[in-house]
């Protein structure tokens, strides 16, 4: 199989189980589920899936010389997502705004009603070792620490939002390297690029007010659609588009639902308003603590050497909060 990826250029993959595993119906249907979640209506032209973004991360980690099983790990690390990725976290009971961690979850479980097991059983491997993310600090490490995960996913949104050029994507990425199972930049200045990097991800793209109108917006629209009987929590585990048709076929009978889908599309204006609002809605938000080596080559994280990156990771570890106002509701 070849692959051209839009980070990591054209990559020849011909490992079996890692093709039987691309080739899974399972994920495979990721090519259908949107990153972000629902983009046209807050965040046009910014449309990637989690297909790209796993096979990202496995050929992030196979680059990088990660053990087969974390390579594997990291290619599925993302089967268990719904359609609409994270707007399941405003959808759901069991969701989280704060941390949007149901996927996370449910990820053990859903996979275990999937062939991926057994795919993994014929070339003898253990599922439960290849799920359990102590074993691979390189694909997966909590915040503010960089892991493979997070790399992929920054560059990627990164590069569609144009927030970087092609040859500072090359530049970030020729300037990692591994040390002792921890991803680190071979200088401050190219630790700090990146920090900054990711922090203007996290204010214009991941927990910004579009964001919180985008899950918002979408959360409402199939929290609904489930009360209705429209869909059912089965279907959040399709595609995108098969959960949009299925519910827009009540568009005609159902003022509410039409009300829900406009603003799901940006066709009713919203602001962040404290004192007036509808809604209350909360982002995760994200920030990072890249290490480094100091001209020394010790290393060491970006909050030891910058103090005003010290106070960054305080304020942006905490959620964000919006108090939403529609113009009419």
């Amino acid at each position: 199989m070849y692959f051209t990826d839009r980070i990591y250029n054209k990559s020849k993959i011909e490992n079996p189980l890692i093709l039987k595993l691309i080739s899974s119906p399972f994920f495979q249907r990721l090519k259908y589920i949107d990153q972000a979640g629902y983009c046209p209506g807050y965040f046009k032209n910014y449309h990637h899936t989690r297909y790209e973004h796993s096979l990202g991360v496995y050929l992030l980690l196979k680059k990088f010389k990660a053990p087969f099983k974390e390579q594997i790990a990291g290619l599925i690390h993302d089967i268990s997502h719904s359609a609409f990725s994270h707007c399941i976290d405003y959808t759901l009971p069991q969701g989280s705004q704060k941390t949007h961690s149901h996927q996370d979850n449910i990820h053990k479980s859903y996979l275990a009603k999937t062939n991926i097991p057994k795919i993994l059983t014929g070339y003898k491997i253990n599922l439960d070792y290849i799920l359990n993310d102590k074993n691979f600090p390189l694909k997966e490490k909590a915040l503010p620490a960089l892991c493979a995960d997070r790399i992929d996913y920054s560059l990627r949104t990164a590069l569609i939002a144009k927030e970087i050029s092609p040859s500072q994507k090359d530049y970030i990425l020729k300037n990692l390297i591994i040390i002792n199972n921890n991803w680190v930049f071979k200088n401050h200045k190219s630790a700090f690029f990146y920090a900054a990097l990711f922090k203007t991800l996290n204010d214009n793209w991941y927990s910004g007010i579009k964001s919180a109108l985008m899950f918002l917006t979408t959360g409402n629209y199939l929290k609904h659609s489930l009360s209705k009987s429209y869909i059912t929590k089965n279907d959040l585990y399709t595609t995108d588009k098969k959960v949009i048709n299925k519910i827009n076929k009540n568009l005609p009978k159902d003022k509410t639902l039409k009300d829900l889908w406009d603003k799901m599309n940006n066709k009713i204006k919203a602001i962040n308003n404290p004192k007036n609002y509808h809604h209350i809605v909360h982002c995760k938000s994200r920030v990072i603590n890249p290490l480094f080596l100091d001209k020394n080559k010790k290393v060491k994280n970006l909050s030891q050497s910058s103090p005003s990156w010290k106070k960054i990771l305080k304020t942006d570890k905490i959620p964000k909060t919006y108090y939403i106002f529609f113009e009419t509701n």
